[in-house]
């Protein structure tokens, strides 16, 4: 009976005992040994990245806040753009693989619950967007005519650029049940690999939005571009009204229940 090893060799056992024949596995069958388990190992990879794609894309939204990126950082030059672009683009990397893989244990340590981090943080992005919303039409115009200072838009690339404004606590709490979902996958590295994948895809996607902004935004003009912010800002507070209602639902069922 013949039996093919891991390295693809053929043993074939003899009838008589203590006799074994040894001989090269063929292509046809080699092929058969290690096609599904390659397969299953990169469809479980492919499965995991476009979970995180298509969980945390549509949240972190990178492009439609690209026109609020732009008004927060008038006067800096190309080249500032392109560092703090970068930074806030390895902080919300930084944020979302935090979130994946350590947040329910940060969370589990301090004694805080999902909802309400969805509470505190949607409260922020009120604030945020509330005072995006407010922001006088000319205060860009007068922001260009004075010095520009690249250390003080360094020191704002964490908060509030990278948090609230494009990892925000919706981002967090998606990416943190995105974590939570990845024990439950049949074999670990495969699901850890495609989650770095994705993760690393979407803080692409922030560095070219957020590098490319000001040019968008000279393509649009002013005018267009005053309308993209205003209703931006105004998605921003929606949504922090949205995470705040989610998480003060949760806290009630969770009070009924109890």
């Amino acid at each position: 009976m013949p039996v093919i090893n891991n390295l693809g060799t053929l043993f074939s056992l003899d009838s008589k005992p203590g006799r074994i024949k040894t001989g090269k596995c063929s292509h046809r069958a080699f092929y058969h040994c290690t096609k599904r388990p390659v397969k299953s190992i990169f469809s479980q990879m492919a499965e995991s990245a476009l979970l995180a794609l298509a969980a945390l894309f549509p949240i972190v939204n990178p492009l439609g806040n690209a026109p609020i990126f732009v008004t927060l950082t008038r006067g800096l030059s190309g080249k500032g753009l392109a560092r703090l672009a970068r930074s806030i683009a390895m902080n919300s990397l930084a944020l979302l693989l935090a979130s994946i893989f350590i947040g329910t244990h940060i969370l589990g340590f301090f004694g805080i619950s999902v909802p309400v981090v969805q509470v505190g943080g949607g409260l922020v992005v009120v604030s945020t967007g509330w005072a995006l919303l407010r922001r006088p039409d000319d205060d860009g115009a007068e922001t260009v005519d004075k010095p520009c200072n690249e250390v003080n838009y360094m020191r704002q690339a964490f908060y509030p650029l990278t948090l609230p404004l494009t990892v925000g606590p919706g981002s967090i709490s998606v990416a943190i049940t995105v974590g939570a979902n990845r024990a439950m996958a049949r074999s670990q590295w495969p699901a850890i690999v495609g989650l770095l994948i994705g993760a690393g895809l979407i803080a692409a996607s922030v560095y070219i939005s957020y590098r490319f902004a000001e040019k968008i935004a000279e393509t649009l003009g002013d005018t267009a571009m005053n309308v993209a912010v205003r209703l931006s800002s105004f998605i921003l507070v929606c949504i922090g009204v949205q995470i705040i209602w989610n998480g003060i639902s949760a806290l009630l069922r969770s009070a009924f229940v109890h």
